[in-house]
């Protein structure tokens, strides 16, 4: 099944939901209709409890996501915001792929730089394309990456997160998986091959448990210690009453395979 917007396609196979910015000739680059298109569809994949996994690409061989479109607005720069309502679209974006309780993994199938390189820091899971550059190029237009630092933080040991910050400068793909920002690199003709590998090794578990887990991770990483164990007790004691976690014990002791339901 294929649903296709102006600038962004939505794909699904099997389980799995594929959104995809269709903007081939600007680079896949982000705008306010590509960051609602993408919320969209991630609302769209949570609401059909038949989907498992999300992947987020970009479309051709050249670019993920070279960033945010540069299209300089009346007073001279490409970053407006209404001071009255300041709520910027990327901030939008980056909130639902935080909030997003599927796995979402990102296929990197060219370069992601700047706020393409935020996407690929915000997903759960990467698999890119050995040659696509990563990096953080703001400072080279004279800025710096604010919007895309929450997530560069989690991702990216703190000096390699300096040095791409204040250089400009990219690495590969092939680097950021020894610098475990990325999961897996492969040669571009090896990229879906690598990439159902994973979602194959997703979609087999429980929607249920990785659900809940990933709104309790999103929880935890914001509380003290003593408030996340606190919690998690009470988390994990509420994911052992659901039919997903009865039915995974039950083939467990039954040396079966279990039969996910999602509930």
């Amino acid at each position: 099944m294929e649903i296709v917007s102006e600038q962004v396609r939505i794909e699904r196979r099997g389980a799995v939901m594929t959104i995809v910015i269709d903007r081939e000739a600007r680079r896949n680059a982000l705008n306010e209709q590509v960051a609602l298109q993408i919320i969209a569809g991630l609302d769209q994949a949570e609401a059909d409890r038949s989907i498992r996994a999300v992947v987020l690409t970009g479309a051709g061989d050249k670019a993920f996501c070279a960033g945010g479109d540069l299209q300089p607005a009346a007073d001279g720069t490409p970053f407006t915001l209404d001071v009255a309502n300041p709520r910027h679209y990327v901030a939008q974006l980056f909130r639902r792929m935080d909030a997003c309780r599927l796995p979402l993994v990102a296929r990197v199938n060219g370069h992601a730089l700047a706020g393409g390189f935020g996407l690929v820091c915000g997903c759960d899971m990467v698999v890119a394309r050995d040659d696509a550059l990563l990096g953080a190029s703001e400072v080279k237009v004279g800025i710096f990456p604010m919007m895309i630092l929450p997530y560069l933080l989690r991702v990216v040991p703190y000096r390699t997160l300096m040095e791409l910050c204040i250089t400009g400068e990219p690495m590969t793909a092939a680097q950021a998986v020894e610098e475990k920002i990325v999961n897996y690199s492969v040669p571009a003709a090896e990229l879906d091959a690598k990439l159902d590998w994973l979602l194959d090794r997703i979609v087999n578990k429980s929607p249920t448990g990785i659900r809940l887990g990933k709104q309790a991770l999103a929880k935890i990483r914001e509380m003290s210690t003593d408030s996340a164990i606190e919690y998690a007790q009470f988390m994990l004691g509420n994911m052992a009453r659901t039919k997903d976690a009865r039915e995974g014990f039950a083939a467990f002791n039954e040396k079966r395979t279990p039969n996910w339901t999602a509930e």
